[in-house]
């Protein structure tokens, strides 16, 4: 499945009256085993790219620190959030603070915001519906496994402590405003 194939899936339940994960395990189940594994090799492909420091660090933020689970919940939500959100936090996560729900959640003391457990499953579960075998899926993955080149050389960018709150001001400024409050003078 390739890129575009794989958002059509998000794009064809985003209206959907259902919970998102829900919504994409049913649009999946009905696709063939083959295309349910191909749609989770993309979506894993796209958690790895973002599975870098600095995104790490706007989960931080956001989630009021951010465990290595809970940032696999985030990196899942952020797909969730569909193509312009994610590639926008992709290509700079302090792009976040500019998302309404974010927004919203550092008003609101939401920690949760943008973390999605739940999406990591959608396909595990489409599959089981499938084939009436949860097991089934995560050998099939075991099985299609592959690195490329490309996510080998990646890597996840410089590492920083985000608990040092000038250098989160000075590498996320606008997450950092929202969660941190206005900085020194």
């Amino acid at each position: 499945m390739d890129t575009e194939a794989f958002w059509r899936v998000l794009d064809a339940v985003k209206n959907s009256e259902k919970p998102l994960d829900v919504a994409v395990a049913d649009r999946l189940s009905a696709l063939p085993a083959e295309e349910i594994l191909a749609f989770e090799q993309r979506f894993s492909g796209l958690r790895d790219v973002v599975y870098r420091w600095d995104v790490w660090a706007a989960a931080y933020l956001i989630g009021g620190g951010c465990s290595d689970d809970r940032f696999s919940d985030f990196t899942a939500g952020l797909v969730a959030l569909g193509r312009e959100w994610y590639e926008r936090a992709a290509a700079c996560p302090d792009a976040l603070a500019e998302h309404p729900a974010v927004h919203a959640a550092a008003s609101a003391g939401d920690q949760d915001v943008i973390f999605d457990e739940d999406f990591n499953f959608v396909s595990c579960r489409a599959y089981e519906r499938l084939t009436g075998d949860t097991d089934a899926f995560w050998k099939a993955c075991t099985d299609t496994e592959t690195t490329t080149q490309e996510e080998d050389d990646q890597g996840m960018g410089e590492s920083f402590d985000f608990d040092d709150a000038q250098q989160m001001r000075r590498r996320l400024p606008r997450l950092a405003a929202l969660y941190l409050g206005p900085g020194p003078g």
